[in-house]
């Protein structure tokens, strides 16, 4: 005997990317939200001032990805049982992609399932992390293995959050322009070169054409069952490295930037890139004093953390290599013999 159900979806998803002075934002219900001390003596008092609500709370965590964890989740849970939160209230997020991908989580569980708001502080989270629905955290088995697709109602990408935001955090988040540069946007990539995005203007144009690439491709694959795969060019380096060094040594985006040059020369091996190609990713990454290089210690024991990326499937690694600029591949059919080839070249 067998019986369906027939669950018809109707939701209608869509939001808003607001890249603009933040505005007032007026919300019904209970209002929670979650950042960190540095973004919280930064820049609470410019949100408050933006933000209408009739019960309004704060909850702060600490701030680093050593953080992002099951203790930090449940923290952030506690406080708003404690507020009396219900499946009307709604989360903020303030702060950069730590503090997105914990509170979008949350808001994904809390009692099934409640609104949540990005209002992303880092470059990296304004043009990256703040879109697409992607939250979770990180266990010691690798970086984002635990969350799920939880779309936020509305991003507001504000600027004059960056004012304060230290040098090395900023160059983390010029690692993700790049990245969407090379892979979607060959023309972008080239303005990217004759342009100095420390410059207001410039910055707030390369903010706005990498938040148009990412929600073009989330539009067209939501939950990465395929081309939505190709923004992590340069992730899978990047997470075992994070993986190797407790998430201490690196950034996020300073991870990205040594992965994306392991992926370049992995597709100059196969040739899918020229090494005149590679060379000008390579320049533009240092231009912002970006890290390109890494020392692999344990060739091995570098290639089976690749098996526990979330993209590989079937005990087969997915690379996603770039062909040339501006184009992308997904290749889940590289042997072994050739990955460790590459890899040797950060022994």
């Amino acid at each position: 005997m067998k019986i369906d159900i027939k669950l018809i979806k109707k939701e209608d998803k869509s939001y808003p990317i607001v890249i603009d002075n933040l505005p007032t934002i007026e919300l019904k219900g209970k209002v929670a939200v979650i950042t960190n001390p540095k973004i919280s003596g930064l820049h609470l008092n410019y949100l408050l001032k933006n933000i209408s609500a009739k019960e309004l709370y704060i909850v702060t965590v600490p701030d680093g990805e050593e953080y992002k964890s099951f203790e930090t989740l449940n923290f952030i849970l506690d406080r708003l049982f404690d507020h009396q939160l219900d499946r009307k209230s709604t989360l903020i997020a303030f702060g950069g992609g730590v503090i997105g991908d914990m509170t979008g989580f949350a808001a994904a569980i809390f009692q099934r399932g409640i609104d949540f708001i990005q209002i992303p502080t880092t470059l990296l989270s304004q043009v990256d992390a703040s879109v697409g629905g992607k939250t979770g955290i990180n266990n010691r088995y690798g970086k984002n293995l635990i969350g799920v697709f939880h779309q936020p109602k509305a991003v507001y990408i504000d600027t004059h959050f960056l004012k304060t935001l230290p040098k090395r955090e900023f160059a983390a988040g010029v690692a993700e322009i790049i990245k969407m540069a090379v892979t979607f946007d060959k023309e972008f990539f080239e303005w990217l070169k004759k342009n100095d995005l420390n410059l207001e203007e410039n910055l707030k144009k390369a903010i706005k054409r990498s938040v148009e690439i990412k929600a073009e491709v989330v539009a067209k694959d939501e939950k990465e069952s395929g081309i939505r795969a190709a923004l992590n060019y340069g992730h899978t380096f990047a997470h075992v490295i994070e993986n190797e060094t407790n998430y201490k040594r690196y950034l996020h985006g300073e991870a990205v930037a040594i992965g994306i040059v392991m992926a370049n020369a992995l597709a100059v091996e196969l040739g899918l890139m020229s090494k005149e190609d590679a060379k000008r990713i390579e320049d533009i990454l240092k231009k912002y004093s970006l890290p390109t290089d890494y020392k692999i210690e344990d060739i091995d024991d570098f290639y089976e953390h690749f098996f526990l990326d979330k993209k590989s499937q079937n005990s087969k690694i997915k690379f996603i290599l770039p062909k040339g600029i501006g184009d992308v591949v997904i290749k889940d059919d590289i042997d072994k013999d050739t990955v460790k080839r590459v890899l040797k070249m950060f022994k």
